[in-house]
């Protein structure tokens, strides 16, 4: 593991209509996740290093929402004058989502339902139960995932008939010609989303806060390497939060969540 990464783009302080526009609701919020983050498992320790890539103005993608914690945080970033699109295909959770939103009267989050992989149409989302109650956390689309993988230790599952779109197909339909930073948890079918993204990726290159784990990645009998490899032949280099982001070589058991950051682009 090499030296501490220099800040990958320099964060100006908020400004006065951003830091008017996140209410004391949302700081509150905000600052709790954070203490979280710091004491418990609970709260990914990530969300401590979003303000070195996510700045006022930003627009920023959150896939795999859940309860939308990556969400709270990148809403507070990126001010009055960004945006935050926020994608989670589990019903009951956009329905969440949707009314916490709506009681911070935060206007410039998009809560879109739907999961988000290599073409758009329909999937099955395949949502494990433990003592009756959904794991949402563990829920999966499961077109080309070859078998359950860790999820066989639940005893029952759900299957949920959702809509699908590519990350390119989400970003013409919106209109987003400028994505800064997108997060994606989605159970190991991380390659599968990124050949719904080769336009976004090449054109636009965001910043990518990805979690990779192999167990999960092994359903769809793809590695770590791979999509490492595959990120690399975009000049994208991986970053681990280590009290700051430390530039790595390769995926370990040590970390789950990776940040890639794309060197600029060579003259051809």
């Amino acid at each position: 593991m090499s030296d501490p990464a220099p800040r990958l783009r320099p964060v100006p302080p908020l400004p006065e209509h951003a830091k008017a526009f996140v209410n004391g609701r949302t700081k509150n919020l905000v600052n709790v996740l954070r203490w979280l983050a710091v004491r418990t498992s609970f709260v990914e320790k990530e969300i401590l290093g979003l303000d070195t890539v996510v700045r006022p103005g930003d627009t920023c993608i959150d896939i795999g929402a859940e309860y939308g914690l990556y969400t709270y945080q990148l809403l507070k970033l990126v001010g009055a004058q960004g945006a935050v699109h926020t994608v989670e295909p589990q019903p009951s959770l956009v329905k969440a989502l949707r009314l916490a939103m709506r009681a911070l009267g935060a206007s410039n989050v998009h809560v879109h339902s739907t999961a988000v992989g290599s073409a758009s149409g329909s999937g099955v989302l395949s949502l494990p139960r433990r003592n009756g109650l959904p794991v949402h956390g563990r829920a999966f689309l499961t077109t080309g995932a070859k078998n359950e993988g860790p999820n066989a230790e639940f005893a029952s599952r759900k299957p949920l008939r959702v809509p699908v779109i590519t990350l390119d197909e989400l970003c013409d339909r919106e209109g987003l010609k400028e994505v800064h930073f997108i997060k994606a948890d989605v159970e190991g079918a991380e390659l599968t989303l990124l050949e719904g993204a080769t336009k976004i990726l090449k054109e636009q290159r965001p910043a990518l806060l990805l979690e990779i784990e192999d167990r999960h990645l092994a359903k769809f009998e793809h590695r770590a390497e791979d999509l490492v490899g595959r990120l690399a032949e975009l000049d994208y280099v991986p970053y681990v939060w280590q009290d700051g982001w430390r530039k790595v070589e390769r995926v370990t058991e040590v970390y789950r969540n990776y940040l890639f950051t794309a060197r600029p682009l060579k003259a051809a």
